[in-house]
């Protein structure tokens, strides 16, 4: 296919500064990847066809502040060219030469329906292929011609056309408004407190569901295809609620899913209460004491259980339960309750609507061994917990029996992992040209208070992604990384060794973020981390998922060691880049990884055995290789999106129809694909299935899964 011809009556007409050019040109290649600035942009485009054969597209570049630029061209289409094909290869052309040429960085774009009209899937286009979030908008094509005799104006039916470029232009102005700090798309909360992904759906990040259909294999694509039509079919309506909408594993999880849902047609809503510092202070210590990480003497009170009541109860009254709302009759057919945090609306649903089913979700490690002790602080919060959760028709828990205490019958105990989204910005490929904006991004932050900075590419380095928590074993990285710059000094002294880089996002029901923070910026003034201090890199990182994309995209080795944990899904996503792991056997992180296969696991507190793993994956090219490329193609289905999307709307899609739902500890994804007739491939990936053990309904019970 010849390519296209193009016409360029108005090009663009800024320059880059020479002096700019001149600084860029003599930096040191290792320094100039990440340290020069690109500049940020926004673009425009409008389209319209002049005739079958000939397209006018119109560009406008802004700054955020000024327009900058602008240009109208046209394509002429080849014979056996399609005009959708024509448009995508002009917009990567245009985008990396004006990119290149002025150091710069589109982090957004805002389109015409004129152009999308041509070509319905650039939005998902220059999301995957250049890293622009993309937003559609209606924009004026022609204004009415009036005439004006004796200063009065008359009324006419003739109209005058608006150039391409004004079109872009509009449309640039209204994607700049839908911009919040730091270049990220504004978090959109709608009545009731529901939460509207993609900025209230204006971006378009996924335009295909043959984009989703290709992350998974056919048994996993054809499961979801059969339970969505069915919750279609009966008009079915389901609810999420959890206590935030943005930072932490759950709303990460929620974004994609209700976007996915949303492309599908599946009426699946999502709801947050009105954020309380104080309950959430409650809930943090709640979520610690469980996991056995808090201070021996924190308790919840009498008055704390209160208050996190009466914070439950304004919550579900002002925005739920009345007319018209998810809990209301005429509302949501299946509730999934999605956090600890929320259990006490539980109750209410049952008393207000009790043919609503209710499925809880239990994300969270739960110290099964200390909430057997009576009176202890675990032991007190399970029950003020249980409670209300034992009012649900099914419980799910993250494939781990130590998760589920014996007070929860086995009989509606469901395993479930938690998943991530290959196409969002925490995954999806990224070009070195964006990869240099995130680390560039990175650089600044550490620079604004003071942190080492990364010298990558001159040197690898090694990271933990997760948040500030007394659960990851932020000590014990620091401590294995250090014994690990003592084998590399010993052992190979002339190699250059790696930094270290500790990160994550925060969350509004987090408060322990700056406290374990500081406690981890104490721990390396100690005496015995003087020789590693400068090569240590600590940073909170601010709500962009792409920032974390490109942290992982380009380590070498990653690192979980987690003390106590859920499932810890980044694992997945690291694996799933190919980057070999050194992760402890906490919680759900064993199920990820295979040992010497894609990575290795360690006890908990084992830095020794951290140190020699990092130090035989750093000097080994050959087993590092090795285990790269197994990593790649040996994550599951189950911790996908699509995966995940299909174990909810198979529950649903039963407990619709009023049937019976008792998983007896069985693996959801399993009784999917068994009720979908849907078997697993040859060679298909599958996490473990490991004896589960329950002491559910007064006795234990063993289910084994070949």
């Amino acid at each position: 296919m010849a390519p296209h011809a193009i016409e360029c009556p108005h090009g663009f007409h800024a320059l880059c500064g020479s002096e700019r050019k001149r600084s860029i040109s003599i930096a040191d290649e290792a320094v100039n990847w990440a340290g020069i600035a690109l500049t940020t942009l926004y673009v425009g485009a409008a389209a319209k066809m002049i005739d079958e054969n000939t397209v006018q597209v119109g560009i406008s570049i802004h700054d955020g502040v000024y327009s900058v630029d602008f240009c109208i061209h046209t394509l002429h289409i080849s014979p056996g060219e399609s005009v959708a094909d024509a448009l995508k290869a002009d917009a990567v052309e245009t985008i990396n030469k004006y990119s290149k040429e002025h150091h710069a960085k589109f982090v957004g774009c805002g389109l015409a329906e004129s152009l999308i009209s041509l070509c319905r899937d650039m939005p998902s286009f220059l999301w995957s292929e250049l890293d622009i979030v993309v937003m559609r908008f209606k924009v004026k094509t022609e204004f009415p011609k009036f005439e004006c005799s004796d200063g009065i104006q008359g009324n006419s039916t003739e109209t005058i056309p608006i150039d391409v470029d004004e079109q872009a232009d509009s449309a640039v102005r209204k994607c700049i408004m839908n911009f919040g700090p730091g270049q990220n798309p504004a978090l959109s909360i709608g009545f009731r407190n529901r939460v509207e992904p993609d900025t209230g759906g204006r971006v378009e990040l996924v335009t295909k569901l043959e984009s989703y259909q290709k992350t998974v294999h056919e048994g996993t694509w054809n499961s979801f295809s059969k339970y969505a039509n069915e919750l279609k079919k009966n008009k079915a309506k389901v609810a999420f609620f959890s206590a935030t909408p943005q930072g932490g594993g759950v709303a990460l999880m929620r974004h994609a899913l209700i976007r996915f849902y949303r492309l599908w047609g599946v009426n699946v809503q999502w709801y947050i209460p009105k954020p309380n510092p104080k309950v959430f202070r409650i809930t943090k210590t709640n979520h610690n004491i469980l996991q056995g990480v808090a201070d021996p003497f924190e308790r919840l009170t009498k008055e704390r259980q209160e208050m996190m009541d009466e914070w439950i109860s304004y919550n579900a009254n002002r925005y739920w339960l009345g007319e018209g709302g998810p809990l209301a009759k005429g509302g949501a057919d299946v509730v999934i309750i999605d956090d600890p945090q929320m259990p006490g609306l539980i109750p209410l649903i049952k008393e207000h609507r009790p043919e609503v089913k209710v499925i809880y979700r239990s994300h969270i490690e739960l110290r099964s061994d200390l909430i057997g002790v009576e009176g202890s602080p675990q032991a007190e919060v399970w029950k003020f917990l249980w409670d209300r959760i034992k009012l649900a028709d099914v419980f799910i828990s993250h494939p781990v029996d130590k998760f589920v205490p014996a007070q929860v019958p086995m009989s509606m105990v469901g395993m479930m992992p938690a998943c991530t989204d290959w196409l969002d910005g925490l995954n999806k490929d990224l070009r070195d040209w964006d990869l240099r904006y995130y680390h560039h991004s990175l650089r600044n932050s550490c620079s604004d208070i003071g942190m080492n900075m990364l010298h990558y590419p001159a040197r690898e380095y090694i990271t933990q992604v997760a948040r500030f928590d007394p659960s990851k074993g932020i000590p014990d990285v620091i401590e294995s990384y250090r014994k690990l710059r003592e084998m590399l000094e010993e052992k190979v002294p002339r190699m250059v060794t790696p930094q270290l880089l500790i990160c994550g996002h925060g969350a509004i029901d987090d408060p322990d973020g700056s406290i374990i923070y500081d406690q981890t910026m104490k721990q390396l003034d100690e005496p015995r981390y003087d020789e590693i201090r400068g090569d240590v890199v600590v940073m909170r990182i601010g709500p962009s998922d792409q920032i974390l994309n490109a942290i992982l995209s380009c380590a070498k080795l990653v690192v979980q060691l987690s003390t106590r944990e859920g499932f810890e899904v980044k694992v997945s996503e690291a694996i799933h880049k190919g980057k070999p792991i050194v992760a402890t056997r906490a919680g759900g992180i064993p199920l990820q990884v295979q040992h010497g296969k894609n990575g290795y696991l360690v006890e908990v507190g084992d830095t020794t055995a951290v140190a020699i793993y990092l130090y035989n994956l750093y000097t080994d090219r050959g087993l590092y290789q090795r285990l790269s490329e197994f990593a790649k193609v040996s994550v599951s289905d189950e911790v996908s999106t699509v995966g995940n999307a299909t174990c909810w709307l198979y529950l649903a899609a039963k407990l619709v129809k009023g049937e019976e739902m008792k998983p007896n500890a069985r693996w959801i994804t399993d009784m999917y694909r068994e009720d979908a007739e849907q078997p697993y491939g040859k060679g298909e990936p599958r996490l473990p299935r490991l004896d589960i053990h329950l002491k559910g309904d007064s006795f234990e019970n063993v289910e084994t899964v070949d």
